[in-house]
This record gives structure tokens, C-alpha cells and sequence, in this order.
């Protein structure tokens, strides 16, 4: 059953961040991503506020929220969730370490999966 409200969360938060992508801007930055992933990290941090705030948040409620609404909508939204919850205990050093680690290797795993991908092409 889990599976299930994590799919439907997921479908809506990939069908979010799509629509968010069809508004016209025209610009090499990529905004509207940016903005995608500014409005996860709220909400994932405003659900997160709830669930620590109140026992009475159901834990289907919790997937179909957190795993998938901001799961579909942005990775980005629980990383910085994670990060956060880092600095929050105290372990800055781990935050600052997880977050660089993370940025770094993403960017390099783009670099890697791209060039793979030429011995295919």
C-alpha cells in the first residue's frame, strides 16, 4: 500500500514540475529549475515542520508528501533536507561535506553518464 501512495505523490509532483517548466522565460540561466527546487526545499521543509510538530500525521500521508509529491517534484527538496537536518544536530562539518560531496559528484556523474553514452552513439 505504501508503494502506492508514494506513486500517486510522484506522479503529481513530476506532473508540477513540468507544468512549472511550460511558463515562457526566456533566459540561458535555468530559473525555472531553480525555482522548482526553492519551492520543494519549502515544502519538503514545511512537511518536515509538520511531522515534528504534531503525532498525529499519518505515515501514508508522510510518503505520499514527502517521498512523493517533493520526490516527484525535486531530488533537490530532500537533499537540502538532509543537509539541513545536518547542521541542525551540530555536524557542520558533515553538512558542509554532504552538500560540496554531493554537488561535485552529480556534476561529475552528468560528465561520466555523458561520456559513456558517446560509445553508445
Amino acid at each position: 500500500m505504501n508503494f502506492i501512495f508514494v506513486a500517486l505523490g510522484g506522479a503529481l509532483g513530476a506532473v508540477g514540475r513540468y507544468a512549472i517548466s511550460l511558463i515562457p522565460v526566456k533566459t540561458d540561466f535555468p530559473f525555472l529549475t531553480l525555482i522548482t527546487n526553492i519551492i520543494g526545499a519549502v515544502l519538503i521543509g514545511f512537511i518536515s515542520g509538520i511531522v515534528s510538530a504534531r503525532q498525529d500525521v499519518s505515515q501514508n500521508a508522510v510518503l505520499f508528501w514527502k517521498t512523493g509529491i517533493c520526490g516527484g517534484f525535486t531530488t533537490f527538496s530532500t537533499f537540502s533536507l538532509e543537509a539541513y537536518q545536518l547542521f541542525e544536530k551540530g555536524s557542520n562539518i558533515f553538512g558542509i561535506l554532504y552538500a560540496v560531496v554531493s554537488v561535485v559528484s552529480c556534476i561529475f556523474g552528468i560528465w561520466c553518464g555523458k561520456k559513456i553514452a558517446e560509445n553508445f552513439g
